[in-house]
């Protein structure tokens, strides 16, 4: 089993063991190693030597693009395993990110966390994975403004704290990275109310809570808190730290467990047999849990009081909602004291409905999740719907409007009419909550009517809309007489061919005027002259009479403006004149 290495003359000799590496390394030396020394006396075995094969895996999880608000958070993330574990770094647009920077937090298993995202920020994110076995780079992502401005916006936790086990001595981190404006403040508790304390705790950035040198007094439920600042609005979520833990023990979890620890220096081992006993020791689920809607935007969740003998094992519970039909991934969690059995969510959506259940803790673990039940909040009558109409022949009157860009938040709309001047609304006319149009017929030509629109929903009908119609233009065309006023168009909404047809007959008439004078003083003038000089006119002389010797018709200019085209204006000349014999 050994290979001799040298003799050492008659008296011993030694020798070189090697245990196979169990993990099917495909390099022959990896494996664990021993120096065996032997004489007549007996064998001495050194400390085990372990060769391991340096690897590192693909990417098992890649950044993924995001776009947030200016002043918000981002987080990116990716997965690798390697041999010896790789060291991770963050690139923006292929250069290194300045550590010095407050406002980056690199955390060991390979997380990115962003706040008060600025526009310098903006760019392609990597992270880079590095051992002895070699180097490899993510997938870029790509990190975006969303251009929507932060104001009044809840705290949400981005990243909550998973359950981690551990052995003594290491270090555990907890992550917790909110949003909200302002930003909210993140704070760290027990479920079970004891204390966290200093001694090698620290906070990473802006909330992630690291635990150095872990010991079994740690264990236990952490609930990290994002509290919006001056106000009692806060998101929490939460996250079991342990060592070796079994959660809801059965019967057939009892056997025999054995720990090993392996140093440099040699192996050791203890055993402890695991019985399961009658005794409850993980709570019941929650019982009697109701809820009821406060407003439009709270609910009130209770729940029994357990028996005296349990609560005394319970250090709290932790409450779940999430909108009905979403996905566990959008639920929010609050956490409540073992002393509490009623909750109050707020900030929630008027007309929703929301489903919640609740679980207990005990230093062991949770509790089963309780019954889930639906709970709607209260909503607010829609409001007043815009709406238009369209006059479709002497007696019909279409209606139309746009439906609301929420689903559900109506149950249907009502239409009334009357004619005016009459003082009562008929209707009305109930439609659904997907019809947007409606069309009145047999109604009386040339009459004026006034239509009312209400959306409504279970807390009421909202607030109407009105619009005139008229259907008297639509009995006859209106003629041109100049005498009768410009008929006005439909609803008394202006007309802007009429506009531009009024501007061209007014700028007609006015070069109608300026030419009539201009040209009429030209001509006075011109025959004036005429009368003073020896250029006479024979009277009485008409064109093409004898007598006229010469005589040339007046001459007619048509002057028509491009403003106007049917406009036409004719201006005489003086005829002109010849010299007497």
């Amino acid at each position: 089993m050994g290979t001799p290495l040298h003799r050492a003359g008659p008296r011993g000799r030694a020798g070189l063991h090697r245990r196979p590496h169990a993990g099917g390394a495909t390099d022959a030396s990896a494996g664990e190693y021993s120096c065996a020394a032997q004489n007549r006396d007996g064998l001495l075995l050194s400390r085990k030597a372990r060769v391991q094969l340096a690897t590192l895996s693909r990417f098992h999880m890649h950044p993924e693009s995001m776009a947030v608000e200016e002043g918000g958070v981002a987080r990116f993330q990716c997965l690798i395993q390697g041999v010896p574990e790789a060291t991770i770094t963050w690139e923006r647009n292929r250069t290194a990110l300045p550590p010095d920077n407050p406002r980056f937090t690199l955390l060991p298993a390979g997380v990115l966390q962003i706040t008060g995202v600025r526009r310098a920020d903006v760019g392609a994110y990597r992270c880079m994975a590095t051992n002895i076995a070699g180097a490899r780079c993510s997938r870029e992502a790509w990190l975006g403004l969303s251009g929507e401005h932060l104001s009044g916006v809840e705290p949400t936790i981005l990243s909550g704290p998973q359950n981690l086990t551990l052995t003594v001595h290491q270090t555990a981190i907890l992550e917790c990275i909110a949003t909200g404006h302002p930003r909210p403040i993140v704070s760290w508790s027990r479920l079970d109310g004891r204390s966290i304390g200093v001694e090698g705790i620290q906070v990473l950035g802006t909330g992630n809570l690291m635990i150095a040198d872990v010991s079994v007094q740690h264990s236990g439920v952490y609930v990290c808190a994002a509290n919006r600042p001056g106000t009692r609005v806060r998101r929490t979520a939460q996250g079991i730290l342990m060592t070796l833990m079994i959660q809801r023990i059965a019967p057939a979890d009892e056997a025999i467990y054995q720990c090993i620890a392996e140093n440099s220096a040699g192996t050791n081992q203890a055993s402890a047999r695991l019985a399961v006993a009658p005794a409850q020791e993980l709570p019941h689920a929650p019982e009697g849990v109701r809820a009821a809607a406060l407003s439009t935007t709270a609910i009130q969740v209770a729940w029994a009081e357990p028996a005296p003998e349990v609560t005394d094992s319970i250090i709290g519970y932790v409450l779940h909602i999430r909108r009905a039909g979403e996905s566990e991934s959008r639920e929010l969690q609050e956490a409540v004291s073992k002393a509490t059995f009623q909750h109050v969510f707020t900030n929630l959506e008027p007309s929703t409905t929301y489903s919640i259940y609740l679980r207990a803790y005990s230093p062991l673990g949770a509790s089963q999740d309780s019954q889930p039940i639906l709970a709607t909040t209260l909503g607010s009558i829609p409001a007043a719907p815009g709406f238009f109409t369209k006059v479709l022949n002497a007696s019909a009157v279409q209606a139309f409007w746009e439906l609301p860009s929420t689903p559900g938040s109506i149950e249907g709309f009502k239409l009334f009419h009357r004619r005016l001047p009459g003082p009562w609304f008929e209707g009305p006319q109930v439609l659904g909550s997907t019809a947007n149009s409606y069309v009145y017929s047999d109604l009386e030509p040339s009459a004026t009517y006034e239509i009312k629109l209400q959306a409504f929903n279970g807390n009421g009908d909202g607030n109407s809309s009105l619009r005139l119609v008229s259907l008297q233009d639509s009995v006859q065309k209106p003629d041109m007489d100049p005498a009768r006023p410009c008929p006005c168009s439909v609803e008394g909404e202006s007309s802007l061919a009429g506009i531009v047809v009024g501007v061209h007959i007014g700028m007609a008439c006015i070069i109608f005027c300026v030419l009539f004078l201009m040209f009429g003083y030209r001509k006075s003038l011109f025959c004036r002259k005429g009368a003073q000089s020896s250029w006479t006119v024979p009277q009485g002389a008409e064109p093409g009479q004898p007598g006229t010797r010469g005589a040339k018709p007046a001459e007619m200019i048509e002057l028509v403006t491009q403003a106007a085209p049917h406009v036409a204006v004719t201006v005489e000349r003086c005829p002109a004149q010849q010299v007497t014999d």
